[in-house]
């Protein structure tokens, strides 16, 4: 029997790593990035031992974050990078010198020897690009202060890794170091200045023709192998003068940002960068030596606990001084706090240069791949705690005395979100009066910032709903997102509140049985109408008249309507329901077709009549 390629059998062990270990993950609440640092682990040397050559798939892998930096270089116009140098040049710097030195006086305190200090100082001052833009992407970040600042300060570590790199061989002791002396200093410097020029030239006046003619082509499998082409070379470009891939990918993501192929690019590249940031965290969760961990379990907590707790104090101070609000600070602290995938890097150069001892390398490796694989539990820890928290001690006090008597509005809305929102205004247009509640601390800084009064206060809470004044009202509107909070606001209405006629939003057809079944005879699904009118505006673009479309339109829903009230009968009986399903929707296309022919005669009909 043959035996499968090494890359194949390395392909599928990341896959089902990668497959199994990040839906678990995200269903615990933890997140994508710890779902993949737990399969590195898992599939690593120090797990079932699955995969060994550990260096070699995560410098491969770190591509991935050269494509991310890309895509992100891809949405910011010279213009806007332009203004954004001071928090660049100005935070960055700050950043990076306040915590090198920080560090660098506690390693001194530590009693360690001068050189080492500062090599392990400005290794552990660098903060994961990687996890940091993930965490910004799905948090929706970019746009809020934080998001700024923290992109800003990355982008300026990515620069900063230079002369970092360049300092390594003055800082060794002996054998390569001396290879290296300060008069090489000016020729690299200028083949760095060079190499950026060249790709800034180049994009200004080469890229966007050969795209252009790449694209006349009209094979978009070439596009798209152009598109990594062109990530690819001007990262090897990079490489071969000792900078960053990730910088110069970013900025040849800037040159193009103005392009008219700028989504076909992003659209080509995306799926090869999840994947293969997907394939960085697996690395970084194989490459924890947790040998060195189980050697030196004291030192190396102290070292983690140590140099987090020294950069936090320096990142939280920054977000201070720069004014940014004190919601967003914890996050921003955390996300730059943290070890990058750069010190990697810059601790392998320095044990060739003999700057610091492999054993002292290894642990400091072994540290920043534990605060990478801390960092996302800490967000997680920060959203379930301390954030809950401090929305209980600053939020509710502050619409406490809003709710000190009881609310005697007829309606009440539970929920103020893009749903609650609509049915909020229409009644304030109307001069209803309606008491609008929402748990979310973010939702009503919106809520103020547009003149709403929305108090906080999960609805779920009986006293609170008492407060809102259901026992006097006529109409409880919930529209909440989660359906599980739905339905437990309908049991506590209709246990403790039986005049209150309900009204709920339905997420999908599960949701809007459970509410039936509560006796909840008014449920809208959400995105009900609205496809209904999508349908609709197809139907008149696509040759249909519009009144025959909208007779179309209110035909289907009646039809539908009708079919969901037969399914609900039988929707404790799976396959009884989807044989109602499917009959209904036979029904339905046969009466349409026959509806259409009758259609077609009556309109040959009258030509014939005409003629």
């Amino acid at each position: 029997m043959a035996h499968a390629p090494v890359w194949l059998t390395y392909g599928f062990t990341y896959l089902a790593a990668a497959v199994i270990a990040v839906p678990i993950a995200r269903a615990l609440g933890l997140g994508s990035i710890i779902g993949y640092l737990a399969a590195g682990i898992a599939i690593g040397p120090w797990g079932l031992g699955l995969v060994s050559n550990v260096q070699d798939i995560l410098h491969f892998a770190e591509f991935g974050v050269v494509l991310m930096l890309f895509l992100v270089g891809l949405e910011l116009q010279p213009s806007r990078l332009w203004s954004m140098r001071r928090p660049i040049f100005g935070l960055g710097t700050a950043q990076v010198l306040g915590c090198a030195a920080l560090l660098w006086a506690a390693a001194w305190a530590w009693g360690l020897p001068w050189r080492v200090g500062l090599v392990g100082a400005l290794g552990l001052a660098l903060s994961s690009t990687a996890i940091a833009l993930q965490v910004i992407a799905e948090r929706n970040l970019m746009g809020t202060d934080s998001g700024q600042k923290a992109f800003s300060i990355l982008l300026f570590q990515d620069v900063a890794a230079i002369p970092i790199l360049a300092l390594l061989p003055l800082l060794g002791v002996g054998g390569p170091a001396h290879a290296h002396g300060a008069q090489d200093l000016l020729p690299e410097a200028l083949r760095i200045v060079g190499v950026v020029g060249a790709i800034v030239l180049g994009g200004r006046l080469l890229l966007r023709p050969l795209l252009r003619w790449i694209a006349r082509s009209n094979t978009p499998e070439i596009f798209t192998a152009a598109s990594l082409f062109l990530v690819v070379g001007i990262a090897m470009l990079m490489l071969s003068v000792g900078l960053s891939m990730a910088l110069g990918a970013f900025l040849a993501g800037v040159l193009l940002a103005d392009s008219e192929y700028r989504r076909e690019l992003e659209t080509d590249i995306e799926p090869f960068k999840g994947l293969l940031l997907g394939l960085f965290f697996i690395a970084v969760g194989m490459s924890i030596d947790f040998g060195v961990i189980l050697r030196q379990p004291l030192t190396m907590l102290a070292l983690v606990v140590g140099f987090l707790a020294a950069k936090a104090v320096v990142i939280w101070l920054l977000a201070r001084v720069t004014g940014m609000p004190y919601q967003e600070r914890p996050v921003f602290t955390l996300l730059l706090a943290q070890g990058g995938e750069f010190a990697f890097v810059v601790f392998q150069s320095a044990v060739s240069f003999r700057a610091i001892e492999a054993e002292m390398a290894s642990l400091l490796i072994g540290a920043v791949a534990l605060s990478m694989l801390l960092s996302p539990l800490l967000l997680v820890w920060l959203d379930r705690a301390l954030l809950k928290r401090h929305a209980t001690l600053k939020a509710e006090p502050q619409h406490a005395d809003a709710m000190a008597e009881p609310q005697t509005a007829p309606v009440i809305i539970a929920g103020f979100g893009r749903y609650g929102q609509i049915v909020a205004r229409m009644m304030l247009a109307q001069g209803v009066p309606a008491t609008v509640l929402d748990h979310s601390v973010e939702m009503l800084e919106v809520a103020h910032t547009f003149g709403y009064r929305v108090f906080y206060g999960d609805a779920t809470r009986v006293n609170l709903l008492r407060m809102a004044g259901a026992e006097h009202a006529r109409i409880l509107v919930v529209a909440v997102d989660a359906p599980e909070q739905s339905l437990k606001i309908v049991q506590l209405a209709r246990k403790h509140f039986p005049q209150l006629e309900i009204v709920a939003r339905a997420r999908d057809v599960t949701h809007w049985h459970a509410l039936r079944d509560l006796g909840v005879t008014h449920v809208q699904r959400e995105l009900f109408e609205s496809s209904l009118r999508t349908a609709r505006t197809v139907l008149e673009l696509s040759g249909v008249p519009a009144q025959e479309a909208q007779f179309l339109a209110e035909r289907f829903r009646a039809h539908n309507i009708h079919l969901s009230d037969l399914m609900y009968e039988h929707h404790h009986d799976r396959e009884a329901m989807i044989a109602v399903a499917k009959q209904g929707r036979r029904q339905l296309i046969e009466q349409m077709a026959k509806e259409r022919q009758e259609r077609m005669q009556a309109q040959e009909a009258a030509r014939g009549d005409s003629a």
